[in-house]
């Protein structure tokens, strides 16, 4: 590459898109791997991605990534060219999932900064070992042959000197991309690339597509033009090009004459159009009538007309396709910051104190503003709905987890995953990641017995864990749930006492015990290994949740199993919130956590001899808090005849404040507050209001 070339373009869509084709390929293989074998199609699939990844890992130069799978897309090659039988297919998922789980830790460190240099060594070893057995079987066999070698040129020049042959073909192929394509150069390469591993002769134009950015701009306004010369067909150079960013190939085959005259040589333009909206039957028809009558001429490939529908041999009713972007996060998340300032705007403007002069007549301006919160509203809608995502690559992931664990420890567990498609926030998926393959890991070490343990309890020799995702009340219910020995409650117990974390004189609720595993450095099991187990680090999970507005609920029955229920909130920027005011101080209260107000006399309040107060309401007795005295609030003094009760609800229980007045209710821009806030216990964030005010926003869950 040109020393001056710049690669940050190239190496975003390099790590874009071989994490889009490990995550498809981890998929496939988890989904395949209690089959008896993979099937023709997913072969070529694996192939297809390995052949991608070692072409484009090669063009960054990524050496250790380019190794292990182009040995991997040996494998499929050999495979797929000789169909040997009895191929051991767990093995050869094992296989497959090393090579992913070494391709997406050296992406992680690029995408880090770091350098990708990972010792592919033993993966490599045992890939030439598994290879080599395949060529066995396949020289056993005499009815097979064995295929040629799947030989790899390193992407070192850009010109083969020609050798031409009587069996060479001679081609000249004009390639145009979309007008939207982004780094057409980078792609235009890849299609150069493609073709080396067949080509006697490659030139190309604009020749410095890796030493000049602007050759992208040449690219998508005259197009890319190659000379090709090769002992292939034109069905074969189709093949080998990625078109999912053309909108047509040009493919002439012409005599050596013409082919060195080179690019602009005059031709026969008698084009072969392949219509991408045909059926599969009517361009089979078209190609054997090119056999039949050969002539000089194009193979183009045409995109999909507007309004024109897409029809499948074997799909006729397959929706049209969606099209579909790629935007940076962090301008996805200046766009949510800004619609959360033009929030704060439009109530600044509709509750300016400037208005309230008496007489002024304000029907045009309230017809103005109402059509102003209809547009910023509908606005918001649609930003928040870009950035909803559904959780089936999450829990997919972890589909991966159990299969790797379960394999390490020697168990069968199966993993049953359900509401899959349930969208949440994309920070939010972001922060969950971690604390679920926690939870799940937890289940297949310390949750599931081995199969031993399993029969001798009576139970089912394969374990199951079952991951939930679901809606319920403004936030996403994410339930993982096994069938294991469950946890000890006696044993949780004892070691929470002896560590002196609980009096000896107190009696707790069985979901109470279970909580003490969330403590920092609280665990029952006496080994740890290397998947640890239920307890270790489970503080950590509770923390990154409550990040993000989460909790976690433990449940179990002994011997039995486990659930843990995490509860996050479907999104962390904009809230609907009741505003309200405690003497001279304005807070706000999520709407979704205020159960009721009601008006009380004093003589329904409690003064309990612990120092707690509490009040009657309807036969219930329910803790009272004085935010007042709790925050100093300057001036206040609770006066239950003369405010109002507000009775505050979180995760089943209850809680009661006091408050001097109601405000409204009013959609809430959630920020940050200062550091030294956040020791505050009750408080959970900031907002601006109308006013130009600054309140605070209760968590309930913390009053609790």
């Amino acid at each position: 590459m040109g020393q001056d070339f710049n690669t940050e373009g190239m190496l975003d869509i390099f790590l874009f898109e071989s994490g889009q084709l490990i995550e498809k390929l981890d998929e496939l293989v988890i989904e395949k791997k209690d089959a008896e074998a993979f099937d023709s199609d997913d072969i070529n699939e694996i192939f297809r991605v390995m052949h991608t990844i070692k072409g484009s890992s090669g063009i960054m130069m990524f050496e250790n990534i380019t190794k292990v799978s182009h040995k991997l897309e040996d494998i499929f090659y050999y495979i797929r060219e000789s169909q040997p039988d009895n191929i051991p297919h767990k093995e050869l998922v094992g296989y497959v999932l090393d090579v992913s789980g070494f391709i997406a830790g050296e992406l992680d460190k690029i995408r880090d900064g770091e350098e990708p240099d990972g010792d592919q060594s033993e993966i490599m070893k045992n890939l030439e070992r598994f290879l080599k057995e395949i060529k066995n079987e396949i020289e056993k066999d005499d009815k097979k042959e064995l295929p040629p070698e799947n030989v790899y040129v390193a992407p070192t020049q850009f010109y083969i000197p020609p050798v031409s042959t009587e069996n060479s073909h001679f081609y000249k192929i004009h390639m145009t991309y979309r007008p939207d394509t982004m780094m057409s150069n980078v792609r235009a390469y890849a299609a150069t690339y493609a073709l080396k591993e067949v080509a006697e002769d490659l030139l190309f134009t604009p020749e410095d597509i890796l030493t000049n950015e602007e050759s992208a701009d040449v690219i998508l306004k005259e197009g890319f033009k190659m000379l090709l010369q090769a002992q292939c067909s034109k069905d074969e150079i189709l093949g080998m090009i990625d078109s999912s960013e053309v909108e047509k190939i040009d493919i002439f085959e012409c005599t050596a004459k013409e082919y060195q005259l080179g690019f602009d040589s005059s031709s026969d333009e008698n084009n072969m159009i392949i219509d991408l909206t045909s059926s599969v039957d009517e361009i089979e028809k078209k190609a054997e009538q090119e056999k039949k009558e050969p002539k000089p001429g194009d193979y183009v490939i045409k995109s999909k007309e507007v309004g024109k529908a897409k029809k499948l041999a074997k799909n006729e009713n397959k929706q049209p396709k969606q099209a579909f972007i790629s935007i940076n996060v962090e301008k996805m998340d200046q766009l949510l910051d800004l619609i959360g300032e033009i929030v704060i705007a439009e109530a600044v403007v509709s509750q300016n104190p400037d208005l309230k002069v008496p007489g002024l007549e304000l029907s045009n301006f309230n017809k103005a503003t109402a059509q102003l919160m209809k547009i910023t509203s509908d606005l918001q809608e649609v930003i928040m709905s870009m950035r909803m995502m559904p959780l089936n690559g999450t829990f997919q992931k972890m589909n991966r987890i159990v299969f790797d664990s379960a394999r390490k420890l020697d168990k069968d567990i199966e993993l049953v995953i359900s509401g899959e498609n349930t969208e949440v926030d994309k920070n939010i998926i972001e922060n969950i990641s971690d604390p679920l393959m926690h939870i799940i890991r937890n289940s297949v070490d310390h949750g599931i017995e081995t199969k031993e343990d399993r029969i001798a309890a009576g139970k089912d020799p394969k374990g199951v864990i079952k991951l939930t995702a679901k809606n319920e009340g403004g936030k996403v219910l994410i339930v993982v749930e096994d069938d294991g020995q469950g946890l000890n409650k006696d044993k949780i117990l004892a070691k929470a006492r002896k560590n002196g974390l609980i009096s000896k004189d107190i009696e707790y609720s069985d979901k109470e015990i279970f909580q003490f595993i969330t403590l920092p450095g609280f665990s029952t099991k006496e080994k740890v290994t290397e998947l640890s187990g239920r307890g270790v680090g489970m503080d950590v999970v509770v923390k990154n949740l409550g990040n993000i507005g989460g909790t976690l609920e433990i449940d179990s029955v002994q011997g039995k199993g486990s659930t843990m229920t995490l509860k996050i909130p479907l999104t962390l920027a904009i809230i609907t919130g009741i505003v309200l005011k405690i003497g001279s101080s304005t807070f706000v209260v999520e709407t979704n956590a205020v159960k009721e107000f009601v008006r009380v006399s004093e003589g329904t309040i409690i003064d309990n001899p612990t120092g707690d107060t509490a009040v009657r309401i309807r036969d219930e007795i329910l803790p009272l808090v004085n935010l007042g005295e709790k925050y100093k609030i300057e001036g206040y003094e609770m006066d239950p005849e003369r405010d109002i009760m507000a009775v505050l609800e979180h995760e089943g229980k209850k809680v009661c404040v006091f408050i001097s007045s109601l405000i409204g209710e009013q959609e809430i821009v959630v920020k940050p507050i200062p550091d030294y806030f956040k020791k505050v216990q009750g408080i959970s964030g900031c907002t601006q209001l109308g006013d130009g005010s600054v309140a605070l926003i209760l968590d309930v869950g913390g009053l609790i």
